[in-house]
């Protein structure tokens, strides 16, 4: 899960998928259904939100291997293409994914005490390994491919970027908390520093005194 988390959190559209990702790891030993259901609904998830960001429908009754495929095909991949035979392979994983978290659930055909209990133990730590690995893959694919063509503009990326003289009264508080720096002959306020070494920390710092102030 560290290598999808870090896609994550590189992109922040998916920052709600940390939830799921929380939840696949903190079953894993304890109650392998749960992670696997977590597993299926966050490949959904994203393929969903892909969709919905491309205008391609997903018909409600929708499988999850009919979900990836919609999903591949929302991201540009032709039926040609030898990345599309990849991904119906990876649906079919999916499809698998679903199937055995039915067999496996906490709640599935109710079961007496003995089979409730060894339950988790129907999947082997390999088997375990590979189907979070290939939750991983599957995701980390379709994030990386659909960000690299849809890259996301922010309301501050687009924004045009601040004055430095628009804060003269936040400049003045925080040069008079930290004073000037010297370097050789050269010297400048703790303001300008922070402006034009971390534009996002300024502005964070410009919020919170303007905050302060009201």
């Amino acid at each position: 899960m560290q290598r999808l988390n870090k896609i994550i959190e590189q992109y922040g559209r998916w920052a709600d998928l940390k939830t799921y990702t929380n939840r696949i790891e903190a079953h894993i030993e304890s109650d392998f259904s749960q992670s696997l259901e977590n597993s299926k609904s966050m490949i959904e998830t994203v393929c969903k939100e892909i969709c919905k960001s491309k205008g391609v429908e997903i018909e409600s009754t929708a499988s999850i291997n009919q979900v990836l495929k919609k999903a591949f095909t929302a991201i540009g991949y032709k039926s040609t293409m030898p990345i599309t035979h990849i991904s119906s392979a990876l649906a079919t994983i999916g499809q698998q994914m679903g199937k055995l978290r039915n067999e496996i659930g906490r709640t599935s055909h109710g079961g007496t005490l003995e089979e409730f209990r060894e339950r988790n133990s129907k999947v082997d730590d390999m088997t375990k390994e590979l189907l979070i690995d290939t939750t991983v893959i599957i995701t980390s694919f379709l994030i990386r491919n659909f960000e690299n063509e849809n890259p996301r503009h922010t309301n501050e990326s687009i924004k045009q970027k601040i004055l430095y003289s628009d804060n003269q009264d936040f400049n003045n508080y925080w040069d008079e908390s930290y004073d000037e720096f010297t370097m050789g002959d050269y010297s400048y306020t703790a303001s300008e520093i922070l402006y034009y070494t971390d534009y996002k920390a300024y502005l964070t710092e410009v919020k919170a005194f303007g905050e302060d102030e009201e």
